[in-house]
């Protein structure tokens, strides 16, 4: 089954790349208000259904993907 997680930053965390990408477009005309930066994993995860699926992608979340104190993150089950 293929996933998709999103992981930012949590509101409030400093977010060095999303000031560095809202400066920049600042600088370039752009009017955008504030930015945030954060990463896209794609998986393939072997699973039966759905809610296996998103129990193990929960886990590796919990264990990899984020950083559950200053990261929040989304799962897309595709």
């Amino acid at each position: 089954m293929k996933v998709s997680v999103l992981v930012r930053p949590k509101p409030g965390i400093l977010d060095p790349q999303g000031e560095a990408v809202e400066n920049s477009l600042r600088h370039l005309g752009f009017s955008v208000g504030e930015a945030r930066v954060g990463r896209l994993v794609d998986l393939e995860v072997e699973a039966t259904n759905e809610s296996e699926a998103r129990a193990a992608v929960e886990k590796m979340c919990a264990e990899l993907l984020a950083n559950p104190l200053i990261e929040s993150y989304e799962i897309e089950l595709k």
